[in-house]
């Protein structure tokens, strides 16, 4: 079925909380032309949106009833259901995008309530700063009402480049939850090379310049090791196990030489001895999946 869209330039938005994304979301919206309706727990956060022609609801309720598609940008589970909870009569015939960062759990008990009022639901992911809002860097993965995501596709392209994923509302948060976990492994992974950089007086900006090289080169490798845990073909890989223990346990002991808390690497170490104890030192690195996959998956 074509759903048409009901996207304008002029189409309505509200936005429940103001921290630092949502006073973003709210300044991409107003600068498309979007009449925005904003509303926060703390009152003074209204002032910065309205300013630029925002206007702020006294409540709940109100902000919800001004318009057809409601974005919650609240920090948590508790807060989302805080805030529409005390206003589930005014959801009826309106879209919910949640972008509050949770658990899928959390998302699936949400997306019931807001279906039990009689409105759209949609989960959100925000892979984006505040200051990347409404520019190329920025994606949003959505989840949960194909029709709503069709009918106000061309409003949420506003906020960042917008993919969807599945009709279960709780495939986005997962999404979510596997992207930050490469992205923290990296940013802890840079962080410790600063520490140990730093017992040699290097400056962390001068490292930057061959790591952001380094790390593009890992970029490309990771096609390949995706096609190995796919097909669960380990033995043509060019990084065996066997050598990147070796890596490893010499960043660990120069670390600890050197009075850098390697923790950090702790739990890759001990991924490399278990698969070189069982045989597999001669396997791909890619070949760690098999002992980070759930025990009863295939």
């Amino acid at each position: 079925m074509t759903v048409q869209s009901i996207d304008g330039p002029a189409r309505p938005v509200t936005v429940l909380g103001l921290g630092r994304m949502g006073t973003a979301l709210a300044g991409a919206l107003l600068a498309a032309g979007h009449p925005t309706t904003v509303w926060n727990r703390d009152p003074a956060r209204v002032a910065a949106p309205v300013a630029r022609g925002a206007v702020a609801a006294d409540t709940v309720g109100d902000a919800i009833l001004a318009s057809p598609l409601v974005l919650v940008t609240v920090t948590d589970y508790r807060a989302v259901h805080e805030v529409l909870g005390a206003s589930a009569a005014s959801l009826t015939g309106r879209t919910v995008v949640n972008l509050a960062t949770g658990t899928p759990e959390e998302v699936r008990a949400v997306a019931e309530r807001v279906a039990a009022a009689g409105a759209d639901y949609l989960d959100g992911a925000m892979m984006a700063l505040p200051q990347t809002v409404a520019t190329p860097e920025a994606f949003f993965l959505y989840s949960g009402s194909r029709h709503a995501f069709d009918a106000h596709r061309t409003t949420l392209d506003v906020l960042a480049t917008s993919h969807f994923l599945d009709r279960d509302p709780a495939v986005a948060e997962l999404w979510d939850l596997a992207l930050l976990g490469s992205g923290y492994a990296v940013l802890a992974g840079f962080l410790h090379s600063l520490a140990l950089l730093h017992t040699a007086q290097v400056p962390p900006t001068a490292f930057v310049p061959l790591v952001t090289r380094w790390l593009h080169g890992m970029l490309a490798f990771m096609p390949e090791l995706a096609e190995e845990v796919e097909f669960r073909s380990y033995g043509a890989g060019v990084s065996p196990v066997a050598l990147n223990r070796v890596a490893v346990g010499n960043l660990v002991r120069t670390s600890t030489l050197r009075g850098v808390d390697a923790e950090v690497h702790a739990p890759l170490r001990a991924l490399l001895d278990r698969r070189t104890a069982d045989g597999h030192g001669t396997d791909s690195f890619a070949s760690l999946f098999e002992l980070l996959k759930p025990v009863r998956s295939g």
